[in-house]
């Protein structure tokens, strides 16, 4: 049978993407046994050849993320049709194209033979799907349906949460776009005119649950919510709207996770209110992802506890008036990330790209924002202490808490890499319809750039990718709603933030020369796009300690 002759149905894609997920499954089971000791994965193993596992990564990132689109476009519930089934058809088709070239390039590293790869993913079946999804004519009809529609694909929300979107896609645009340039430019404070519109619609409580100020629900976890308002601020602003919700978010879970009631019923109202405004401060200059090599000490005094040392890339520290810290409290170095807590540390609030603050005890704090070339309005500082003192109430968990700061630490950053996720979501879509209005508009050799069939092959990836991400970034959200989809939740951050770049990458080159011109947003989706593999967790941290190891571990038990 010709490719030309093979109308495409979700049973061929699932085939395919099914006999691709089995390989992929033997794949990893086989790494595991070969990279592990007494039962157990060996991460000195694993990092002999880390180029393997951070490729087993990403191919299960685009492997679960397209198995995801095809259940999406076919579910009735969603509010898809022929345009949605056509992108995830096409999807899975580079999927799968993508896959096997990757594991045709170096089988035996993979523990794999050539004979065992082409029989299982270049069988006569994949091979016409494969070709006859990713025709041309595929693509062009994709995006001329999002034009004849007027939109990229539906959302598949809930009535309220589609509500929800619609609110804060009025606020995006009308309150933070006008900012958005001017702050990126001038590399200036977010203006506070975003902060109080959010602060009355009670966008800081998104996380907190209702008993507490918050707006989410009592009974359950509302994930969703808070990822249709960062991706709505997102596409508005990354640096002026798009990050506020996440430092409390982070805060907040923390908070939930290992707080005591009494802390928790001081704080969390106050976060939700935007009264107090966080600061996480984990990271160090000699440590990154590396979390449990922290250094910064609090040693314990009489009434509490002083820290000494260095943070850095602390997003928000100056104008926050509420730092959370992870510390080594303990210290003997063998509890490595047993040692560490999480302090609670109040400041007041200053705008500026530097600040100062002496306690009346004579402890100090001193911060210094750090020169960025894009995600720009909250400021990312370094920030010293010098014998800060702060009372032993504010032991995250009072003493049940100590040593468990890492654990609670990681609660929040589940939170906060699904929601990066949601904020390259938003930052590709913005890129997106940038794009396709700036192609329509533009003429070259007498016609509109949309006419060429390059250009038109472009916008449907990206229409793909954006929606692909987004749905599951969503699923993974009911995930995390149940209280799983920890490692999933790094999945999507690691998928969609190194997508993310070749979104604007693309958006950009289609605006050719004005697209490296400050005059169009296009260069400020770019330079914003280009954070997300780093903060939240490094994408080859993410992939090799989190991901991969992950997959490896489960494997085994398997």
């Amino acid at each position: 049978m010709t490719a030309t002759a093979v109308k495409l149905e979700k049973s061929q894609a699932e085939k395919a993407l099914s006999a691709q997920a089995a390989l992929l499954n033997d794949v990893t089971k086989r790494l595991a046994q070969k990279n592990s000791d007494n039962g157990k994965v060996s991460v000195s193993k694993m990092d002999k050849t880390q180029h393997v596992f951070y490729q087993l990564a990403w191919m299960t990132a685009q492997q679960r993320v397209a198995e995801n689109f095809i259940v999406y476009a076919w579910d009735a519930s969603k509010g898809t049709g022929e345009m949605e089934q056509k992108m995830a058809l096409t999807f899975a088709a580079e999927t799968v194209s993508n896959i096997r070239s990757e594991l045709a390039a170096r089988p035996a590293e993979y523990e794999l033979t050539y004979q065992e790869l082409f029989s299982k993913l270049f069988s006569d079946e994949i091979n016409t799907f494969v070709e006859a999804a990713s025709k041309m004519e595929n693509y062009e009809a994709i995006v001329d349906k999002i034009v004849d529609l007027g939109h990229f694909g539906a959302y598949g929300l809930s009535e309220d949460h589609e509500n929800f979107r619609g609110i804060f896609k009025d606020f995006a645009e009308n309150v933070v776009v006008p900012h958005a340039e001017h702050v990126h430019r001038h590399d200036d404070l977010i203006p506070q005119e975003i902060i109080n519109g959010l602060k009355d619609m009670g966008c800081f409580g998104l996380c907190i649950p209702e008993q507490f100020g918050g707006i989410q629900p009592d009974d359950r976890p509302d994930n969703i919510s808070m990822l249709v308002v960062t991706e709505e601020l997102s596409r508005g602003s990354l640096g002026a709207a798009g990050s506020l919700i996440t430092r409390p978010e982070i805060m907040s879970k923390a908070l939930l996770k290992g707080g005591t009631e009494e802390q928790k019923n001081k704080w969390l109202p106050l976060l939700a209110s935007g009264e107090k405004f966080a600061g996480i401060m984990v990271t160090e200059p000699n440590y990154g992802s590396d979390v449990a090599g922290v250094s910064v000490t609090a040693k314990e005094v009489d009434g509490g506890f002083v820290i000494n040392g260095v943070k850095t890339w602390c997003t928000f520290a100056g104008y926050a008036n509420l730092l959370l810290i992870l510390c080594r409290t303990e210290s003997d170095p063998s509890l490595k990330h047993r040692g560490l807590s999480i302090l609670l540390a109040e400041k007041p609030s200053f705008d500026g790209h530097e600040f100062s603050y002496k306690q009346d005890g004579g402890g100090t704090i001193q911060g210094k924002a750090i020169g960025t070339i894009g995600y720009r309005g909250m400021h990312s500082y370094e920030v010293s202490f010098e014998d800060y003192f702060v009372p032993k109430e504010n032991l995250l968990g009072g003493d049940a808490g100590r040593g468990k700061g890492f654990y609670f630490q990681m609660e929040g950053f589940a939170g906060g890499r699904i929601q990066t996720a949601a904020r390259a979501n938003g930052v590709m879509q913005a890129a997106l319809e940038a794009a396709l209005r700036y192609s329509q508009e533009r003429k070259v050799f007498a016609k509109p750039i949309y006419d060429y069939t390059l250009t038109k092959f472009k916008i449907a990836k990206m229409a793909m990718i954006v929606q692909a991400t987004r749905q599951y970034t969503n699923y993974v959200a009911t995930l995390l709603d149940e209280h799983k989809g920890q490692m999933e939740a790094t999945l999507v951050k690691l998928y969609a933030s190194k997508i993310a770049e070749w979104v604007t990458r693309e958006a950009m080159q289609i605006h050719g020369g004005m697209g490296y011109a400050e005059e169009y947003p296009v260069s400020r989706y770019f330079v914003d796009a280009r954070v997300f593999s780093i903060f939240e967790g490094a994408e080859e941290v993410m992939a090799l300690r989190v991901v991969a190891k992950d997959l490896l571990d489960q494997a085994l038990a398997s």
